[in-house]
């Protein structure tokens, strides 16, 4: 039933975009859709955007393995939305047209060098998480179908790839949002039968749920306390700290998920649309913290372990033991539901960030190249973009498919929390930035975190890294945001305070002539 509900699925959402792709040469259609999605459409999208598959595995398999520690990061999560909400949608809305690249020289005309940096460092934050998802593909199918065989992983990895290319070359920002809202409408509806399902297995009382999982644990009331996920490292308050840091500062500025800001045609609608985007996300919350909790409670912590060192199995795992042992018809149809929710969970974020990388190099730069380049042209460049971007991920996918992909999924979030957050902030609210300090910020923030990265002990030194039987580990903590989040923000300063007097009063009387419309959208302004 599985195989039957991803062929349906594939099947349907392929169509969609064929539907609603853009039918003519027009740039606007491609990249914002016009701006036609109501306020709760557009906002279900975000949701379905920031919503992956490493957020619904990952992090109800952290859950079900630490406790309390996961449920922290999953608020994390959530809390980086709002932020998104309160401090940037409406100025990246105001300052943005298609892409990262515009809402950052919105105050720097003809930034040709700043379009260019964006769009690397847009390739740098996404192409990680793509790689987790797609790799992780095979191994999900794999347990759903009952296979283990690696050409079997492998075609899975390269099927699914040629869906999300397509996704994203044919049905533009309108195809790709219609797949986000069925997505996150399946996930949430059979995620909260889920959770009521297994809420009714211990009475409707939290507590017992909870009490249960930490008898299931082994760990007891450590398990209900903080510092479980951490206790190995040589500073767990702080490696905790920086690890929760990164997830707040980084995971809504990723750029798959402020190119939605520029679908708004309104500030009114775009703060309408996070509304519902961070009501979903927080809903969704609740629904992994339950599964998660549950899979514990019934199964044991040593069971959910065993299926994936990761736990990423959890939340499967979850789901099939509020069963019990006979299985009912409608109880089958549940998890098909779930199971076909998380298979399109991972085409359609996989697609948007393939979306959002095709639109950088179409938009940023090629089309920044040529002063005059048609409508026509343009499209056709970032449809190429998607499919090159897209073999590239698949390709990359089957090769490391069989290594932790922990590492990846921090990279990208410690590279949004370190080059792309300084970056926003700088640019939107500071009026003495200026071009110089921009490239700082970005150059600055991405080569600290790669520096930075090898040296964790998710890269090597520990049973579940990418290198477990290597040991070359020499930075403390899990994450790199407590040093590079800091050193991201420190170039930007720095850069544009050796930028000179005369550039900096300059630059800042460019953002003072368009200041009134990216803080208040007094004008819509497009370049």
């Amino acid at each position: 039933m599985s195989l039957v509900g991803f062929s349906a699925v594939a099947t349907v959402t392929l169509l969609l975009c064929v539907l609603t792709g853009p039918d003519r040469d027009d740039l606007d259609e491609f990249y914002t859709g016009y701006g036609s999605l109501s306020p709760m459409r557009n906002g279900l999208a975000i949701a379905g955007d920031y919503i992956s598959a490493a957020t619904v595995l990952g992090t109800s398999g952290v859950i079900a393995l630490f406790g309390y520690d996961g449920v922290v990061l999953a608020l994390s999560t959530a809390l980086s939305l709002m932020l998104l909400m309160f401090l940037l949608a409406e100025p990246l809305r105001n300052a943005g047209r298609f892409t990262m690249g515009d809402a950052l020289t919105r105050r720097m005309p003809g930034g040709r060098s700043v379009r260019i940096t964006a769009s690397v460092v847009t390739l740098a934050s996404l192409l990680p998480l793509m790689l987790v998802q797609l790799a992780g593909t095979g191994q999900l199918m794999g347990f759903i179908l009952g296979f283990s065989g690696e050409s079997m992983q492998t075609g899975c990895i390269v099927g699914v790839g040629a869906l999300m290319i397509s996704y994203a070359a044919i049905g533009g920002m309108k195809g790709t949002a219609l797949i986000q809202i069925l997505k996150i409408v399946l996930l949430l509806g059979s995620g909260l039968v889920v959770a009521a399902l297994m809420l009714h297995r211990f009475d409707w009382n939290p507590g017992a749920l909870f009490d249960a999982a930490a008898a299931g644990s082994g760990t007891g009331d450590a398990f209900l306390a903080s510092g479980l996920q951490f206790a190995g490292s040589a500073s767990p308050g702080i490696d905790m700290i920086s690890s929760h840091l990164t997830v707040v500062l980084g995971g809504a500025c990723l750029p798959h998920i402020t190119m939605r800001m520029y679908t708004a045609d309104s500030a009114r609608q775009v703060r309408r649309s996070m509304s519902w985007a961070v009501s979903a996300v927080a809903l969704f919350v609740l629904v992994i913290t339950v599964v998660g909790f549950g899979a514990t409670a019934l199964l044991g912590r040593a069971a959910v372990a065993g299926a994936d060192p990761r736990g990423n199995t959890a939340y499967l795992l979850g789901t099939r033991a509020v069963f019990g042992a006979e299985v009912s018809t409608a109880e089958t149809v549940l998890f098909t539901t779930v199971t076909t929710a998380i298979f399109l969970t991972v085409l359609a974020s996989v697609a948007g960030m393939i979306l959002a990388c095709a639109n950088s190099l179409a938009h940023d730069v090629f089309a920044a190249r040529v002063r005059e380049m048609t409508p026509r042209r343009e499209m056709l460049l970032a449809r190429l973009s998607a499919a090159a971007v897209g073999a590239s991920a698949i390709l990359l996918a089957t090769l490391v498919q069989h290594h932790s992909l922990h590492p990846l999924i921090t990279l990208s979030f410690c590279l949004g929390a370190s080059a792309i957050a300084p970056a926003l902030v700088y640019s939107l609210f500071w009026r003495r930035y200026t071009r110089t300090g921009l490239l700082a910020t970005l150059i600055g923030g991405t080569v600290s975190v790669l520096v930075l990265m090898p040296g964790t002990n998710l890269v090597s030194g520990s049973p579940v890294a990418a290198f477990p039987d290597a040991d070359f580990t020499w930075f403390p903590f899990t994450t790199t945001g407590l040093l590079s989040i800091p050193l991201g923000f420190l170039c930007g300063w720095l850069g544009t305070v050796a930028s000179g007097g005369a550039r900096a009063e300059e630059q800042r009387r460019q953002y003072e002539a368009v200041e009134g419309w990216i803080l208040a959208g007094a004008i819509r302004g497009r370049p």
